[in-house]
């Protein structure tokens, strides 16, 4: 019997872009498939999985994504922190664009800013819409996600920049 790390190991391979989408369509099944999923992007993006989201959707170009209020990703001011918040648009951003990918492309980014608009305290959910990409062809995308507090009070807006292209062998 191989050991759980092999697992998550072999797990991870499959969280490429070619294969979020199908792999979304199992874990999302399943329980608590979308902390697997978030865990899974965590390994992908070690920096990313520092926030621990969770995605609760995800579909071509679109993506909803959510991160817990706890210690590790407040402030001295007991709310969110902004870097924590960065994260989480761009893993909102990255998610919408990279689900959108047919085989053979890749992406990047290459710009990322952030609004805050109010003070972020509890679960805090990205939403973003991700512009359909044209195969083939190396093209930047400017990409919005909105995060939400629990009231669907927007509390910050990240918009990145997505180098899109033909990913090279």
């Amino acid at each position: 019997m191989r050991p759980l790390s092999h697992l998550t190991q072999s797990l991870s391979q499959l969280a490429s872009p070619e294969n979020l989408r199908p792999l979304w369509n199992v874990l999302r099944h399943a329980p608590g498939g979308g902390v697997l999923m978030g865990q899974l992007i965590g390994n992908m993006a070690p920096y990313t999985g520092t926030i621990r989201p969770e995605v609760l959707s995800l579909e071509t170009g679109y993506v909803r994504v959510r991160m817990r209020d706890r210690r590790a990703v407040r402030n001295h001011l007991r709310s969110v922190h902004a870097i924590a918040l960065m994260n989480l648009g761009e893993v909102a951003t990255g998610l919408a664009v990279l689900s959108s990918l047919i085989g053979g492309m890749r992406g990047i980014i290459t710009h990322l800013e952030m609004d805050y608009l109010k003070k972020a305290r509890g679960p805090i959910t990205a939403e973003c819409h991700a512009p359909a990409t044209t195969p083939g062809e190396r093209k930047e995308y400017d990409v919005q996600a909105d995060l939400l507090d629990e009231a669907g009070e927007v509390v910050a807006r990240a918009r990145a920049r997505w180098l899109i292209g033909p990913a090279m062998h």
